[in-house]
């Protein structure tokens, strides 16, 4: 029982951090408050949302193997799957505006300007889009945790 509270507070808190790092990029990345300061903050909160998800994975993968239910019980659930799916349509969606925030800090710290708008738009468009697929998870876990579409 400490084990499984244990797994699903780390867990948890690995959720909160991602939250707050994508919350973080989607504030920041915006053409009215673009400034070097803020290209430089943006490849930084990037690399630690990238961070905070692998600790979301970690920490979800460790939950089906040494929680009380077992592996066997979770990867039969079809909710589980779609969690797991969200996941990594959110991780697909970031390369993007991760391969972004690296190009602007070069073009930065080689001399160059400041990202356009159009593409300060395009890039915070992605980073919304994951913000909105990631409420989905959370909702399927509490179905996940009711029995709802278990087997």
């Amino acid at each position: 029982m400490t084990l499984e509270a244990l797994l699903a507070g780390l867990h948890i808190v690995a959720i909160l951090s991602l939250v707050v790092f994508l919350s973080s990029q989607a504030a920041l990345c915006r053409s009215e408050w673009m400034n070097p300061a803020v290209v430089r903050r943006l490849s930084r909160l990037d690399m630690i949302y990238g961070m905070t998800a692998v600790a979301v994975l970690l920490t979800g993968l460790a939950r089906t193997w040494w929680g009380m239910k077992g592996l066997g019980w979770y990867w039969h659930q079809p909710l589980l799957h779609f969690k797991f799916g969200m996941f990594v349509v959110i991780g697909l969606i970031s390369i993007k505006p991760t391969l972004t925030f690296r190009r602007w800090l070069r073009t930065l710290d080689g001399g160059g300007g400041l990202p356009s708008e159009a593409e300060i738009r395009s890039t915070r468009r992605l980073i919304m889009m994951q913000a909105h697929l990631l409420i989905l998870i959370p909702i399927a876990a509490v179905m996940l945790a009711r029995g709802v579409l278990t087997k």
